[in-house]
């Protein structure tokens, strides 16, 4: 296998783990960076992941597996992100600064860069001079689960070129799995962040025992939410470089699918999450209980730190950002919700 037609993934959790059996279903040979020497040994003598997605068997010969980062990213011209985005940061500090020169990055990641709350794309310009040229997006709707299970599903690719997404994109297409692709890397990142805020939110309800009505009332406005943000984020971009704004197809499906699909599913870790804090869990205890990273946890802090700036009016991550953070009361939170609905 040339380096040229090399992939590396960065992570070994669900959907980690999930992209992996994607790639080697479809015949590809993967460089796979997992930290935990264990679990390393684990999967070369029993062929599957001990933590996550256990049902799922790999055909070894098609995994290098290494705990060394720079190692994978020496390997490979491709290299697959996908480590929750609280643990990124020490991840990527790993790397010496030139290591990602002339690779092509693919974030599979639904957050933000904790402490600094920018786009992964931003940060990797900023640390490791990465041309946005060479940077992709993976997003959904999609769980780990059903991919684990076969089970027909769609992940859309995203880039700067329609070609290079495409190529990406057909490497990853096989029997279970179907992709679609756009050029609209910002908008379904920032999607993918809040999407995971209001399923925290959709537990938060689903804990505190309203029903579907309410439900799907309240994913109606979180979509509603969503676009303000958007559209308001992008106007100030505009503004500052001198462009026109972009224009998003928020009824695509890494908008609303992936928001309906994040909200509703029992398989959603941030819908259940929010489930566990509504039924009165502390968040430690609900950290404890899911044992995996909620990325809406985080995201709702980045983003309540990056609409300071933007200045969008958003009471629904607001809520949850208050419920999470400052420690109100889940039902005070959504009571105080409920008449602004429309």
């Amino acid at each position: 296998m040339s380096k040229d037609n090399s992939i590396g993934i960065i992570g070994s959790g669900s959907w980690a783990t999930a992209l992996a059996k994607i790639l080697t279903d479809n015949g590809q040979h993967i460089h796979w960076w997992i930290r935990n020497e264990d679990t390393i040994r684990h999967m070369q003598l029993r062929h599957h992941n001990k933590h996550y997605l256990t049902s799922v068997y790999f055909d070894t010969s098609l995994l290098s597996l290494s705990n060394s980062i720079q190692a994978v990213a020496e390997a490979c011209d491709k290299l697959v992100l996908a480590v929750p985005s609280a643990f990124l940061l020490d991840v990527l500090q790993q790397l010496p600064p030139g290591a990602l020169a002339h690779k092509k990055i693919v974030s599979a990641i639904k957050g933000l860069v904790p402490g600094e709350n920018i786009l992964i794309n931003e940060y990797l310009e900023q640390h490791f001079q990465l041309p946005a040229a060479q940077y992709f997006t993976i997003t959904g709707p999609c769980h780990a689960e059903e991919v684990a299970n076969e089970k027909l599903s769609y992940l859309t690719f995203s880039g700067t070129h329609l070609e290079g997404a495409q190529a990406i994109a057909d490497m990853f297409t096989g029997s279970y799995l179907q992709t679609i692709v756009n050029t609209d890397m910002i908008g379904v990142q920032l999607a993918a962040v809040l999407k995971n805020i209001y399923a925290l939110g959709a537990g938060i309800a689903h804990g505190l025992e309203y029903g579907d009505n309410f439900l799907s009332v309240y994913i109606t406005n979180c979509f509603r939410e969503m676009q303000t943000f958007l559209e308001q984020y992008e106007s100030q971009k505009a503004e500052r470089l001198g462009t026109e704004p972009m224009v998003h197809n928020y009824s695509a499906s890494a908008y609303l699918g992936d928001l309906l699909v994040t909200c509703y599913s029992l398989h959603s870790r941030n819908r259940t999450f929010g489930n566990m804090i509504g039924k009165g869990y502390s968040v430690k205890a609900a950290q404890l209980e899911l044992n995996m990273i909620a990325e809406g946890y985080y995201a709702c802090r980045s983003i309540f730190e990056m609409n300071k700036t933007i200045g969008a009016y958003m009471p629904i991550a607001q809520a949850v950002y208050t419920i999470l953070w400052q420690q109100v009361h889940p039902a005070e939170a959504f009571m105080a919700l409920e008449k602004g609905f429309i």
